[in-house]
């Protein structure tokens, strides 16, 4: 596993009622609460690969699953340039802490879309560094293409 990235199991309690699915609780953020946002996922679309310089991520996709793939980009870790895949949602509800310098980039797997929640250290600023990587650029080395592994 990429250093400083967790997985997280969540609770999922299903009832006839329906369920409850587990967000975030205080003692699992190492750092101040920022804002909280929504984004909703169409199949067939790569998004990202998007790469913070200070802004620490936590993502739960809460509705249908994805393909959440990490790069370690920080050249003084010790595993820089390793990739990770975690396949999160419904089958496997899982929190993902990402720390600053990791590029992730997202796809959905289940149609028409998913539901990907992150709990962000900052509230959003237009200034925040960030970049974007084209996931089609081979700058990380990834086949999107590839579906079994």
């Amino acid at each position: 596993m990429i250093l400083g990235v967790e997985v997280i199991q969540k609770n999922r309690i299903p009832d006839v009622r329906g369920t409850i699915q587990h967000g975030i609780r205080a003692d699992e953020l190492n750092h101040p609460f920022g804002e909280v946002y929504f984004k909703r996922l169409r199949i067939g679309i790569i998004n990202g690969w998007h790469v913070h310089d200070s802004l620490k991520l936590n993502y739960i996709c809460v509705q249908g699953s994805l393909r959440l793939v990490l790069c370690d980009l920080r050249k003084s870790s010790p595993s820089y340039n390793e990739v990770n895949e975690i396949i999160m949602g419904t089958d496997n509800y899982v929190l993902v802490h990402i720390p600053p310098g990791v590029a992730n980039a997202t796809e959905t797997l289940s149609h028409p879309d998913s539901l990907l929640c992150n709990i962000a250290s900052e509230p959003h600023n237009a200034n925040i560094k960030y970049r974007r990587i084209d996931p089609n650029s081979k700058e990380i080395d990834f086949d999107w293409t590839r579906k079994n592994f």
